[in-house]
């Protein structure tokens, strides 16, 4: 049980018996959507391939990287070559299952950045990259200590949705301009506050990493903001869409997708952060 004061999600003994595990069935183009809206236990590597072509409008993932952590099963070799390879599997199938108009975010560290660019450009058009602060991560004594991951955002088509509206960023007004009848330009003034709302930028330092005390936080180590996903989410899908993500970790893509009235779809291969992410979902209204 989790006490008031510590919030954290965690797997419990029992949760096993009460979280079953779903198993995708093979796909075909004209079925309808009844594999919508859950986790399938399994390697995506294996289980991607049972999607239809052409039936995905957003794909947000944050796979396993090339550090030195064990992830259970999901656990990938450091040599670049095997993860490079490895990397091109996923990626091209997912390439197959986005629609024309869709979009595919990958987080990724610093070490293995330049991997992914390369793979994404056979298959997607870059957009461009993103890079958030994550101000969290243990100092170095000889280096710079690592507070930044790579977004990359790549699309199948230059027709694709981006709903600029819907992320645009609130800003003071340090120098409100009138126009010439004396009317605010180009801002509004609400209860003494005067602001506007800009376009948002490829540098995101307004976001914190899930800590112990936040209802959303959870024991996956390397566990997105959900205000990250949401972010993305928002600006590329809209309600109704199908958002998948081949690695769901501790389930943060479909529980944000959940609560922005979006269809979901993902996989996990490590039982306990399988068994965690239905768990957390099972919370999400």
């Amino acid at each position: 049980m989790t006490s008031t004061r510590n919030k954290t999600i965690f797997v419990e003994k029992n949760d096993a018996k009460h979280f079953p595990i779903f198993r995708l069935p093979a796909i075909t183009e004209k079925q309808n959507n009844d594999f919508f809206n859950k986790i399938y236990f399994g390697d995506s590597i294996v289980e991607i391939k049972k999607l239809p072509t052409d039936s995905v409008d957003l794909i947000v993932t944050d796979p396993p990287y090339t550090i030195r952590r064990n992830f259970g099963s999901g656990t990938i070799s450091t040599n670049e070559k095997k993860f490079a390879d490895w990397c091109e599997r996923w990626i091209s199938d997912c390439a197959r299952i986005l629609k024309q108009n869709g979009s595919i975010y990958i987080c990724i560290n610093w070490e293995a950045s330049s991997i992914i660019e390369s793979i994404l450009k056979k298959h997607f058009i870059i957009q461009n990259r993103i890079t958030w602060k994550r101000d969290k991560g243990r100092g170095a004594k000889k280096n710079w200590k690592n507070n930044l991951e790579d977004i990359w955002f790549a699309t199948k088509s230059d027709d694709y949705t981006f709903n600029l509206n819907s992320v645009k960023i609130k800003k003071t007004v340090i120098a409100p301009y009138v126009d010439k009848s004396g009317k605010p330009k180009d801002w509004i003034e609400k209860n003494g506050e005067k602001f506007r709302y800009t376009h948002p930028s490829n540098i995101w330092t307004d976001l914190v990493v899930p800590f112990w005390s936040m209802p959303e936080n959870t024991e996956h180590p390397t566990q997105k903001p959900e205000k990250l996903i949401e972010r993305i989410i928002l600006a590329s899908s809209n309600e109704n869409d199908l958002v998948f993500d081949p690695f769901m970790g501790s389930g943060t893509t479909a529980v944000v997708a959940k609560k922005l009235k979006r269809n979901y779809l993902g996989f996990e291969i490590e039982k306990k952060f399988y068994i965690l992410a239905q768990k957390r979902l099972s919370l999400t209204k």
